[in-house]
């Protein structure tokens, strides 16, 4: 493992038990930018930073680099405090109107850290039942709310994102929690229909807030890391919310009931996987979790997965011609859905279905015939990219989609090795 990846993990699991790092021995100034570079590539230099910046080796570093990152996460902090605030403000003003919207992820996981606004969001997810979407559509008007995708037609999509001119609050109203027409994954959202009528309640900074009850709200942790992995991956903070929520709700999760509906989407392979990663290198700890025999009989080598996930950033976006490798990725999932093969995987990397082309072009939504002149378009965009050194070629992404593809088989979620 790099030594940026050993470093970010000792100063993760130090953070998360609100504890600092003992580092003593000297750290090179490119060592220092390389942990703090990695740490922006998964969201969590504040985190990161409170961990090391008192520690022996740090006072032996450039008090400049260290002022400078200091000043961002004084700024990261600041202006996550703001969209806290504003969207419980949001949050009561829904309630006051008779809705009552659930919250994923998020600030529930949020509040699990010894120091929440250190655990940034750039969003919050809210779950409406559909029938509710007019009502709250219109309430999210008069609080000054307004769609930020003006192709998208907010009455068929499953989703609908929120901004407020002037505010740095960001909204995804949801009326599913997962796309149900994606072929991939559309499955995951029949596991979450009664979660309104079974919805757990909280208290957010003296707000009551409404949540899934946590065996729903586990799973969907579990449910959502698993989509990020089926398109370019996902990052490190999602495994700290797992394992928190994990770690804190423990003994009021169903974990055999979850186990089972891990396995009925062949992702119980990766979900020990996960908790593993958790207990190695994190503060996952089985017995304060309630976590059954069954669950920890399960041994997988989680090292390969840790490693996928180190290299791609919060969302799997960590360059670009990994984010294009989810064309791959999702063609293999799609093929052994229908009992087939995945397609030529040059041309579904270069050449991808009108449906993934949706969200780069919003006008294929009322006008698919215009696929290729998307392609052409997004082909153009490819060349701009690599000219600016974007990392972008359709070589490697198709290299990066291969090794993932076999990498998703070692976890079981294609092939025969689910058990």
């Amino acid at each position: 493992m790099e030594k940026r990846n050993v470093m970010l993990l000792q100063a993760l699991k130090a953070s998360l038990q609100n504890e600092k790092v003992t580092w003593e021995e000297k750290i090179e100034q490119e060592e220092w930018l390389q942990l703090f570079q990695q740490a922006e590539t998964h969201q969590i230099l504040p985190l990161i930073y409170d961990a090391v910046y008192s520690c022996p080796a740090a006072r032996q570093a450039d008090p400049a680099m260290f002022g400078y990152f200091k000043k961002r996460i004084v700024q990261q902090v600041m202006l996550q405090t703001m969209k806290t605030s504003e969207f419980l403000r949001l949050y009561r003003f829904l309630c006051d109107g008779g809705i009552r919207p659930v919250i994923v992820k998020g600030i529930v996981c949020r509040e699990l850290y010894p120091n929440p606004d250190y655990r940034a969001s750039s969003d919050e997810d809210v779950l409406i039942r559909p029938e509710d979407f007019e009502r709250c559509h219109s309430r999210m008007l008069e609080f000054g709310m307004v769609p930020s995708d003006p192709g998208l037609d907010i009455h068929t999509a499953y989703e609908v994102p929120y901004g407020k001119k002037g505010s740095p609050v960001y909204i995804e109203l949801h009326k599913h929690l997962f796309p149900p027409d994606s072929e991939a994954y559309g499955e995951l959202d029949g596991f979450f229909g009664n979660v309104h009528e079974q919805a757990a309640e909280l208290s957010v900074h003296g707000v009551a807030v409404y949540t899934m009850e946590y065996s729903s709200h586990f799973f969907y942790l579990i449910c959502h890391a698993f989509k990020h992995f089926l398109h370019s991956g996902f990052g490190i903070r999602q495994v700290c919310d797992i394992v928190l929520f994990a770690n804190a709700y423990g003994s009021r999760i169903d974990w055999m009931k979850v186990l089972e509906q891990c396995r009925s989407i062949h992702a119980d392979l990766f979900a020990a996987a996960l908790l593993q990663i958790g207990e190695k290198y994190l503060t996952f700890s089985p017995e304060k979790a309630c976590c059954p025999p069954e669950w920890r009989s399960i041994r997988v080598d989680e090292g390969p997965l840790l490693e996928d996930l180190l290299s791609g950033g919060i969302y799997g976006d960590a360059d670009m011609s990994r984010k294009h490798s989810s064309n791959i990725t999702l063609s293999a999932v799609e093929a052994e859905k229908k009992g087939g093969k995945a397609g030529n995987k040059i041309l579904k990397s270069v050449f991808p279905s009108v449906k993934y082309m949706k969200s780069q072009f919003p006008y294929l939504r009322k006008a698919p015939f215009l696929l290729p002149a998307a392609w052409l378009s997004r082909i153009l965009k490819y060349r701009k990219e690599i000219s600016a050194g974007r990392n972008n070629s359709a070589s490697d992404s198709i290299k990066i989609g291969n090794e993932r593809v076999e990498l998703m088989r070692e976890y079981g979620i294609i092939g025969k090795k689910s058990k």
